[in-house]
Order: structure tokens, then C-alpha cells, then sequence
């Protein structure tokens, strides 16, 4: 019986390098003294020096603000697009930057119309009857300004600005963006993964350079940027301490391992998803946050907690959520076991939400990832079993150069020699040439005399190999080893009951069994899908 094993186990042998960073981080940018509407009648009050408190005079900020945007990008050649309802806005993104050639600027100015927290004045009345204004939160659909940039140490990122009052800022950036330009500027060779790395020349020198990326350089990139675009703000307005600040609304923390069989890493993924569905259950999430969850009473843990499996196009994807902050896994770009740790509120570990933050919410982020695939089990090793697979039908060269055929699974010549070892086995002095020349003729059907001496020694030689048999010391004689019975045994089994009893089965039309029905319910959805898409001839 296997003993599961943890998938950290497992990929130990496995991971060629990994990489801990800090991945997407979608932050607030923000004014502090103007996000509620006391600090708006102070601004409106004290910094103006108007004397009713309301947004009405506001809208002046706003027209200016707004006609420098459009200036800038009719002064510096930034191409405009206004986005359409329901367009990807990363699609544009992508194809901008395409044919952007510069090494730092902005790539387009985009605007759409979004809902957002906004300002607004209402009469009220007074116990006479007299009316006053009174400013209140309320939500509406305002114009928004994203900037599609390329910085020279972050790469490509946006930063998009409320057009209304308070003009409140998002900044969206990649942590892997930015350490793949760290990388080129240190001078370490690597290739690149989309958002991770393929290969690295020094994989812990990468990783220094991960570890370095905090609030300081992603503080210093808001700054950088809020110099040169337009800002709602004037310089008397920052004197007077109406600066933005940064706050984390998304961050993703990403742990890529490269492994060392690319092609059966989906195979290994796949098993990772059937062993470990229950993963999200209370139980199992404690040990992956490391915190305690409290179901009943007062004091009960609110969130949601569950394992889901996502497929998008042919790739799944297994996630863990705990409360608003979910784990997703997967197989990347057919190459890399991805896990991800992304946090969309801070509170769920008592964490503030400021910029500061950002080392201890990492700190959760990366642990996270570790301690999964340290609950995660497997009841065996998907990749050693490919690995296997491939080592017995694919062609080896031998140490002196020699190219040796592997066993065709299927082919009547493999299957009869593997046969044949479950028939040697028993014969403890094992058995001669001429002796796998009798019994493989026979199994085949053929006389004898067309089982030739040479082709015995030709799949001897294949035998030996692939350490399905061994040579008796001193003599001519083979026995078949402890991994060539236990693989003859099961290769022999699959091809003499499994595959001709399921051919079988998905062949009888006239009395369709559940496999066959299955087989039929398949290739109707994809045919289904095919007429539905408009792919169909």
C-alpha cells in the first residue's frame, strides 16, 4: 500500500529552480484628508476659502483636470482610445504594446465610464424650513483615465484616475515585470515565461532580487509617474498636504517551480486536483493559513471556505478560499507548477491596508503557498510514472553510443516478449536465446524457423536495456528482474483485458453500454459546441 506523500515532497525531485514574487498588485491611490465629507468641507472651506461647503464649485477642478489629459495626449502624440462596453481592456493593452518601441512612456490614454464612489450635494432643511446644502457619499457613472504605461524598472503597468472629485487613482503593476528588468540590468541571463521565468543563469541572485521589491520602489514608481502625467491636483494643494498615499486593495503572491519534465507536469497537475478536492474544507484551510477558524458562536469565522476546480479553454485550475483571499494552482504555460496566494483584503489577517504593510502581507502570501502543497498529498508520483512509461517504449542510447529500440506498447513483437518474461520467470535458471525464440514464435503464431537467432539477440538486447532482464554471470542464460515481472505483469494485463474489452465496448452500436454512451455524449457535446461557435465547415 503507497503511503501518500505531500506534493513539497514530490516536486523535490522534480523542481529544476522556483521563484518566490510578489506577482499582480492592484493598489488604491488616494488623498486620506478627502476620502469622507468632513475632510471635503475642510478642502472646500479652509483650502479654497469658499464659504458655503459644496461640490458644485469642485466641478471646475474637474473640467481643468480633464482638459490637461486630453492636452497631454494631443502634446506628446499618446494615441486615445475610448473603450467600449464589455472590451477587454488587457487586449488593447497588448496590442499597443506591440508597437511600442520606446524603452519607458505612455503606450495609449484609455477612457471609460464606471461606476465609483463620488460626492454629492443635496438640499436639506432646517427645522424653519431653510434650506442648506449638505455633502453626502453616494455612487455614479464618471469617466475614468487609465494610463497604459512602460516604466524602465517596472515594464508595462496602468494607472487610471477618477475624473471627479476626489479623483481617486488605481495602480496596477507586476512584480515579475519588474524583476525580469532587474534581471536584465544585473546582468542575469534568463528567459522569459510570460510573467515568470522559463530559465535563469543564477536563480538565487533572482531571488534576491524578488525579495527586494517592497513599498519603497512601488512608492517611488507612483511619484515617478504622478510627475509626469497630468495631476488633479496643483502644487499649492500638495503644500498643503492633499498628497496621495497608497493603499493594497489586490495582492498576488506567486510561487513558480520549474519543473523537470515539462510535458508530463499536466499529467502531475491533474492528480494534484483528483488527490486533494476536499482541500478548502475548515479543517485543511487552518493548516494553510495557519489560523484558527471558529464555525459556531459569536465570534465565528466569516468567508466562505471551499475547493474549486476552473477550467478556462483545456487548462484547470484548483482554488482555495479562505474568507477574500483564495490560493489558485495550475499548470503554466506547460512548463511550471504555478501557485498563487492573492489577498483582496487585507482584514482577513488583521492586517492594515496601507502600503506599509506589504512585507507582512508577503510574509502571508508566500507561506501560504508552501504550507498547500505541505497539506496537499499524493497517493503516488505522477512524473516518475511518465518518466517510466517513456524510458521503456522510447529508443536510449547505450554508453558505448549505441542507439536500442524501446517496446512499442500495442505491438505484437513487444507484447509477446513481455509474455514471455512472466513464462521465464519461473524457470529458476532462467532461460537462452533459442528458448525466447521458441516461446515468442509461438505466441505470435508464427513457425520457428521464421523467429531468427539474430532478431532474439537484437530484442535480448532491448530487454537487457530497459532492465527488464539481466545476463546470469559466466553463462548465456538471462532471468527477468523484479521490474521486469512487475511491469510485464501489468503491460500484459492492460493490453490483454482492459484495451480489447473497452474497444470492444465503444464498438457495439447495436446494444451501447455506459462506456459506449459516454463516448457518444462526448463527441455530441463537442459537436455541439463546434455548430454553436461557428467553427463547424
Amino acid at each position: 500500500m503507497n503511503v501518500p506523500r505531500s506534493v513539497a515532497d514530490v516536486l523535490n525531485d522534480h523542481v529544476v529552480f522556483e521563484v518566490d514574487c510578489i506577482d499582480r498588485m492592484y493598489c488604491n491611490v488616494y488623498v486620506p484628508g478627502l476620502q469622507y465629507a468632513a475632510g471635503l468641507v475642510a478642502y472646500v472651506h479652509k483650502h479654497l476659502g469658499l464659504p458655503v461647503a459644496s461640490t458644485a464649485p469642485l466641478a471646475n477642478i474637474s473640467d481643468r483636470f480633464s482638459a490637461a489629459v486630453h492636452r497631454f495626449a494631443r502634446d506628446n502624440c499618446v494615441p486615445w482610445v475610448d473603450f467600449a462596453r464589455g472590451q477587454r481592456k488587457d487586449d488593447v493593452m497588448h496590442e499597443y504594446l506591440g508597437r511600442f518601441t520606446g524603452s519607458e512612456g505612455v503606450v495609449f490614454i484609455g477612457r471609460a465610464q464606471e461606476k465609483t464612489t463620488v460626492f454629492r450635494t443635496e438640499k436639506r432643511r432646517d427645522t424653519a424650513g431653510v434650506s442648506y446644502p449638505w455633502i453626502v457619499k453616494s455612487t455614479g457613472m464618471v469617466n475614468q483615465y487609465y494610463f497604459y504605461c512602460v516604466d524602465e524598472d517596472f515594464g508595462p503597468f496602468f494607472i487610471k484616475f477618477c475624473s471627479y472629485f476626489p479623483y481617486n487613482a488605481k495602480l496596477c503593476l507586476n512584480g515579475n515585470h519588474w524583476a525580469q528588468h532587474q534581471a536584465a540590468k544585473a546582468g542575469i541571463g534568463f528567459t522569459p515565461l510570460d510573467n515568470a521565468f522559463a530559465t535563469v543563469d543564477d536563480p538565487a541572485g533572482l531571488q534576491q532580487i524578488c525579495d527586494r521589491l517592497g513599498p519603497e520602489q512601488i512608492q517611488a514608481l507612483l511619484d515617478k509617474w504622478l510627475a509626469i502625467l497630468p495631476n488633479p491636483f496643483t502644487d499649492v494643494d500638495r503644500a498643503d498636504g492633499y498628497r496621495y498615499d497608497i493603499s493594497v486593495l489586490q495582492a498576488e503572491f506567486s510561487l513558480t517551480q520549474m519543473l523537470d519534465r515539462p510535458l508530463s507536469g499536466r499529467i502531475f497537475f491533474e492528480q494534484v486536483i483528483h488527490d486533494n478536492l476536499d482541500i478548502g474544507r475548515p479543517d485543511q484551510v487552518t493548516l494553510v493559513f495557519g489560523r484558527r477558524l471558529f464555525r459556531k458562536g459569536p465570534n465565528r469565522t466569516p468567508g466562505r471556505f471551499r475547493t474549486r476546480v476552473i477550467t478556462d479553454g483545456v487548462t484547470p485550475s484548483l482554488h482555495v478560499d479562505y474568507k477574500h483571499t483564495t490560493i489558485k494552482q495550475y499548470h503554466k504555460e506547460g512548463r511550471a507548477l504555478r501557485t498563487e496566494t492573492t489577498i483582496n483584503n487585507t482584514r482577513d489577517f488583521d492586517i492594515g491596508k496601507r502600503l506599509v504593510n506589504l512585507p507582512a502581507l508577503r510574509e502571508i502570501g508566500f507561506k501560504a503557498n508552501r504550507r498547500l502543497q505541505g497539506v496537499q498529498r499524493l497517493d503516488h508520483d505522477p512524473i516518475i510514472g511518465v518518466r517510466d512509461l517513456h524510458t521503456l517504449t522510447d529508443p536510449t542510447t547505450t554508453d558505448r553510443g549505441t542507439r536500442v529500440p524501446g517496446l512499442r506498447l500495442g505491438q505484437q513483437r513487444s507484447h509477446a516478449l513481455l509474455s514471455a518474461l512472466l513464462i521465464f520467470r519461473l524457470q529458476l535458471d532462467g532461460f537462452a536465446n533459442r528458448d525466447l525464440r521458441a516461446i515468442t514464435a509461438q505466441l505470435r503464431g508464427l513457425p520457428p524457423d521464421l523467429a531468427s537467432a539474430g532478431q532474439m539477440t537484437y530484442d535480448l538486447r532491448r530487454l537487457r536495456t530497459h532492465g527488464l532482464i539481466e545476463r546470469i554471470p559466466h553463462t548465456h542464460r538471462y532471468q527477468v528482474t523484479d521490474h521486469g515481472l512487475h511491469t510485464a505483469m501489468f503491460l500484459t494485463r492492460l493490453h490483454d483485458r482492459l484495451i480489447p474489452t473497452g474497444l470492444a465496448h465503444l464498438a457495439n452500436q447495436s446494444t451501447p453500454d455506459p462506456l459506449c454512451r459516454a463516448a457518444t455524449a462526448y463527441q455530441n457535446a463537442i459537436d455541439n459546441l463546434t455548430n454553436a461557435t461557428g467553427l463547424a465547415a
